[in-house]
């Protein structure tokens, strides 16, 4: 165990639920916990969060810890099997997401929908259902249909004007479904949004914002990469082509005159004599 993790760092509602364990069982499974949460590496936050369920198999807030850093971790099996015995300890449906989550990364995109549609959704708290859509959205993505990823965020928190605590999530998530269907300008703008409302830095929303807005200024750049916004070249520049211009309206001028000349005089040549073709102010 890491030094300075005590039992009394748990969070007091889960140290409730380990009232049913024996003082110095539960202290031991306390500090467990603890270090899983305060763990960096997410594998190791795993084997804390195994080495609590060793102590206390039966208690579901200790399932509930497992299968959440099983789902940290990246294990998709390990944390459906947690989660789902969690949810049947406790009853509580706030694991749904996480579950949804795996059976989408195991490449089960159906028992994931199952889970996301099932009736019961709708007795749970807003932030759970709205970290299903986020699920469906990726699961539309993975489809290759974009489109409908944007659609499944479209709820009414998206514009509502409200900040939530999860509303940096819902921002960032619809940002990025627009990212994926083409609509850079609408993407960076969500993503501004994600980055404003991430007052804990949980996301990337900044750099993602900062990255789309280095594209946007490229592509205003001119073709040949040099960008002239110098106020002062552009008008050099400006009257330089109107000179230009002058010059080659004058030529052309002249060139028009010049081949007037030219045909006149053929014309003239061309009469023939003039006591065969009538007066000479007739020829023409």
């Amino acid at each position: 165990m890491p030094e300075g993790v005590s039992a009394d760092q748990l969070d007091p509602q889960v140290r409730a639920e380990l009232r049913t364990l024996p003082g110095d069982l539960a202290d031991a499974v306390a500090r467990r916990l603890v270090a899983a949460d305060l763990a960096e590496d997410p594998e190791q936050a795993y084997q804390f969060a195994l080495a609590a369920r060793r102590l206390a198999a039966r208690v579901g807030v200790v399932r509930e810890a497992c299968g959440i850093a099983a789902y940290r971790a990246g294990r998709w099996a390990d944390a459906l099997a947690e989660l789902r015995t969690a949810r049947r300890l406790t009853g509580r449906g706030g694991y749904l997401p996480m579950m949804a989550d795996s059976e989408r990364a195991l490449g089960r995109p159906d028992r994931a929908l199952a889970i996301i549609n099932d009736p019961g959704v709708r007795d749970l708290d807003r932030e759970v259902q709205i970290e299903l859509r986020i699920v469906e959205s990726g699961i539309r993505r993975d489809e290759g249909r974009p489109a409908a990823a944007v659609v499944a965020l479209q709820v009414p928190e998206l514009t509502d004007g409200r900040l939530r605590p999860w509303s940096a999530r819902l921002f960032y998530a619809y940002a990025d479904a627009l990212l994926e269907a083409g609509r850079v300008e609408e993407a960076r703008d969500w993503f501004g949004r994600a980055a404003a409302a991430d007052t804990e830095e949980e996301t990337d929303a900044v750099e993602r914002f900062e990255d789309l807005d280095t594209a946007v200024f490229e592509d205003l750049e001119a073709p040949d990469g040099d960008g002239a916004t110098d106020p002062a070249e552009v008008t050099r520049e400006a009257e330089a082509n109107r000179d230009t211009e002058g010059t080659q309206g004058t030529e052309a001028t002249h060139g028009t005159e010049a081949t007037h000349d030219t045909e006149a005089t053929h014309g003239t040549e061309d009469a023939g004599p003039a006591e065969n073709n009538g007066p000479a102010e007739d020829a023409g």
